[in-house]
């Protein structure tokens, strides 16, 4: 029985992007070498295989830790146990760059969001600067009169 079946997938249901795949391939060959589709399709199922042998043997070194999460340790020593051991050292470094593009992609993502500690009159003056920039972009640069605001109602006076 195949192990696809077994979680209720065919083969057609695992797969890799197409495109993405076509785009790897191209970027690993040089320019003047062409792929047939069908060495294309080949190596994706390939890749699929690779993959699903892969995680098949994380998720056996994960039962034999009794652990129920793959860790990135779990993978790694999958790919030894597989006679990939040459690669490890780089997926070791992928994996600490993957982590470390996280990191600064959260760190970006929480200094994004403090503003939600503004006040409300501070998160204002900021849209209204934001909106100010925006202007003189789209202005070539020359900024544009804005009409005044009374502090104590923060309404706008009407333009004569």
């Amino acid at each position: 029985m195949d192990p696809m079946d077994i979680v209720g997938k065919s083969k057609e249901d695992a797969s890799l992007p197409k495109a993405t795949m076509t785009k790897i391939i191209k970027e690993m060959l040089p320019p003047d070498v062409r792929v047939a589709r069908d060495a294309q399709d080949l190596l994706i199922e390939c890749c699929v295989e690779f993959i699903n042998l892969v995680s098949s043997e994380s998720n056996d070194v994960c039962n034999k830790e009794d652990k129920r999460t793959i860790a990135p340790e779990h993978v790694l020593k999958a790919l030894q146990v597989l006679g990939f051991g040459e690669y490890i050292e780089e997926v070791y470094a992928a994996y600490e760059q993957h982590k470390y593009e996280t990191m600064q992609d959260t760190q970006r993502s929480v200094k994004w969001n403090s503003g939600a500690q503004m006040t409300e009159e501070e998160a204002a003056a900021e849209q209204q600067r934001m909106f100010a920039e925006a202007r003189a972009r789209m202005n070539g640069g020359v900024p544009v009169p804005q009409p005044e605001q009374h502090p104590e109602t923060n309404q706008r006076s009407p333009q004569s």
